[in-house]
């Protein structure tokens, strides 16, 4: 007599019951449109496809040219691309120039796109995107007389009001508005096409200080980590998370880590760690299906991320 498979046994199925269950799954995904039985499921791509598709990936540079080297040219759209470090590293530092960068137009080899802010932890600093929008656009125009040597006067067609008119805004003060403005993003960008990128300063912010039920965080946090993937794949986009550190408790002894943990690190496409070395800051690819670990010096300035100088200096920001 032919055995009941063991995971049928246990529930107290028979072998009809059994088979019956195997049968749903091919029976629900097809559907009778009066004409017959037609297959709902779709979207097979071939692998060439692919590999076309992920050459052809625009990046946001991060005007460091060491980072944006080691990043493959800079933070990549239809990625989810997490960036945490200690605090004072320059975390909101790269969220700004990112939301800045973004906007740099096509004739100066940017995305000419627009970005989405999100601030859980009122770290956002109007005034120093200001500052960065400014140098951005003196960058652009030495770019663009470096292209056009044969005018005299080439004007870049940007001011530094358009720059911060293109930067969406949004505080959160909870986890509950912060699910729901995450929920929102697919309604918002729908009317907004040309966003380029979200920034989310930081991700952990209110999970931290207000969730005691840690299976039930992780579940919500898994949840939407899965729509800010699908947000970034859907609208061609780059996800930025920014992430903080904690304390952790490893082979006897304690060490930083980002918040959330290890699970969490699934989530995301790239993960990139900032850190001190003596008085420079390094950025670190700590996890990337298309990189490769490295690391790359880069230093904050007045007038937002450069590329790091040998007697760079660890100051306060102005």
């Amino acid at each position: 007599m032919k055995k009941t498979p063991v995971f049928y046994r246990d529930l107290k199925n028979s072998d009809s019951e059994a088979l019956e269950s195997l049968n749903v799954p091919s029976r629900i995904s097809r559907f009778d449109n009066g004409e017959g039985s037609q297959t709902i499921i779709h979207g097979a791509q071939n692998a060439w496809d692919m590999l076309q598709e992920e050459s052809s990936l625009t990046r946001i540079t991060t005007s460091c040219a060491d980072l944006d080297n080691i990043l493959g040219g800079g933070i990549t759209c239809k990625e989810v691309t997490e960036i945490g470090g200690v605090p004072g590293i320059g975390k909101t530092q790269m969220g700004i120039q990112l939301a800045v960068n973004v906007q740099i137009p096509s004739y100066c080899g940017g995305l000419g796109g627009k970005a989405i802010y999100i601030d859980t932890e009122g770290s956002f600093m109007v005034e120093r995107a200001l500052q960065v929008a400014e140098a951005c656009i003196e960058d652009m125009s030495e770019y663009s007389r470096f292209l056009h040597k044969d005018l005299q006067a080439f004007q870049v067609g940007m001011q530094s009001k358009d720059i911060l008119e293109n930067i969406y805004y949004f505080r959160v003060c909870s986890y509950t508005e912060q699910i729901a403005l995450i929920n929102y993003l697919d309604k918002f960008i729908t009317e907004h096409r040309d966003v380029k990128v979200v920034i989310i300063d930081s991700i952990t912010f209110h999970f931290r200080q207000d969730f005691d039920d840690l299976a039930l965080r992780t579940r919500v946090l898994s949840g939407m980590a899965l729509k800010l993937m699908k947000v970034a794949k859907t609208f061609s986009l780059a996800v930025v998370l920014l992430n903080q550190v904690t304390t952790k408790h490893t082979e006897g002894s304690f060490q930083l880590g980002l918040a959330l943990g290890d699970s969490w690190s699934h989530s995301c496409t790239n993960r990139i760690i900032l850190y001190w070395n003596g008085n420079e800051r390094y950025a670190y690819i700590d996890k990337s299906p298309s990189l490769r670990s490295a690391s790359a010096p880069y230093s904050v300035t007045s007038r937002g991320i450069r590329n790091s100088a040998s007697n760079f200096k660890r100051a306060k920001m102005m």
